[in-house]
């Protein structure tokens, strides 16, 4: 059965953390909703840090792929709720993220294993 709305496929596109926040503001400013920020744990040392947005029935997003040693600045000053995704990711991880709103220092979720993903 195919649905009335057919979005298509999501567009990908890959970025440095040095120009996430000027893409994440252009996005803002054009009205698009932060949806997800999912990590993952892609090679030794290596991650992959999704940024999901919507507008309408669309859907982008902006991927970086960091190491170990990289950090990559919050979003929080643009995107409030980006302070939960950004937890999430230092704590299951070790993602340094810098200035986020709201830091919980490793502390928003009670785990037995520091850094599980890492």
């Amino acid at each position: 059965m195919r649905h009335a709305i057919d979005p298509g496929p999501m567009a990908v596109e890959d970025i440095t953390p040095d120009v996430l926040l000027d893409k994440v503001t252009n996005l803002k400013y054009k009205e698009w909703r932060l949806m997800q920020i999912c990590a993952t744990k892609v090679g030794e040392d290596r991650y992959e840090v999704l940024y999901t947005f919507g507008h309408g029935y669309k859907m982008f997003s902006y991927r970086l792929t960091i190491s170990d040693e990289d950090k990559i600045n919050s979003i929080t000053s643009i995107y409030d709720i980006a302070y939960l995704y950004e937890n999430e990711m230092h704590d299951m991880f070790g993602i340094q993220v810098e200035m986020i709103n709201i830091d919980f220092k490793g502390h928003l979720f009670r785990m037995g294993r520091e850094t599980p993903f890492k």
